[in-house]
């Protein structure tokens, strides 16, 4: 009857080691506050994160997430919900989860005729520096007013750059740093950017920076707190 206890409370170990091992939290309930910043080092805003569902099935998992943009004056703008995917231990993100949809709020609501398109971003749960990433592509249309708006946006040369240990508001991190470059199109208007993230097994993003084409940071997000 021990070993069996024991057995039982190794496989329940175990199980919660797999969760720990993928880019972002298992357990219901936890909230992650990020805080945005601008070139000047100016706050320009803050999410928070919750996770409201963990839904598994083996070993492939659904995590819903609560997403709550806040604006400066702490008044909270814009929600969702989204779901990250894994399946076989690859991390699936929608990538219409990575547009601000807040930035297209007429009258306090997302336009009904809002289109978005594209595939998954994929995230591996167990990278090493080196690897190179696949692609990743979004498409938007919609209408302001008269005004008919498309926008398209690229993701490509992912790699996984180095393990790198970092510290933010919310603690110090043992990280793994990956690198992207993004090319927009925006009413014809196209635009380069490359983004730099950090990432903690158990937590998800802890860091993210946003440079210009010519290596000038213009942008910054990083974890603040975790509830």
């Amino acid at each position: 009857m021990k070993k069996l206890i024991l057995l039982s409370v190794l496989i329940v170990f175990a199980m919660g080691l797999k969760a720990q091992e993928i880019f972002f939290p298992t357990k219901e309930g936890t909230v992650l506050i990020y805080k945005s910043f601008d070139k000047k080092n100016k706050e320009t805003g803050s999410v928070r994160y919750t996770i409201e569902n963990i839904n598994r099935n083996g070993n492939d998992m659904d995590i819903t997430y609560l997403i709550e943009s806040i604006d400066q004056k702490d008044e909270l703008t814009f929600k969702e919900e989204i779901t990250i995917h894994m399946i076989d231990d690859v991390l699936y993100c929608d990538m219409s989860n990575f547009v601000n949809k807040a930035a297209f709020q007429q009258d306090g609501e997302i336009p009904s005729d809002i289109q978005i398109t594209g595939n998954n971003l994929e995230i591996p749960s167990h990278p090493k520096p080196g690897d190179i990433l696949p692609d990743a592509l979004i498409e938007m249309a919609m209408k302001m007013g008269y005004v008919s708006m498309k926008m398209t946006a690229n993701v490509t040369n992912r790699k996984v750059e180095a393990l790198e240990d970092i510290t933010v508001l919310a603690g110090s991190f043992n990280t793994y740093r990956f690198s992207s470059e993004v090319s927009s199109t925006i009413l014809g208007l196209k635009t380069f950017s490359k983004t730099i993230d950090w990432y903690a097994k158990g937590i998800g993003v802890i860091r993210t920076e946003n440079y210009d084409k010519k290596g000038a940071i213009q942008s910054r997000m990083e974890l603040v707190e975790i509830r």
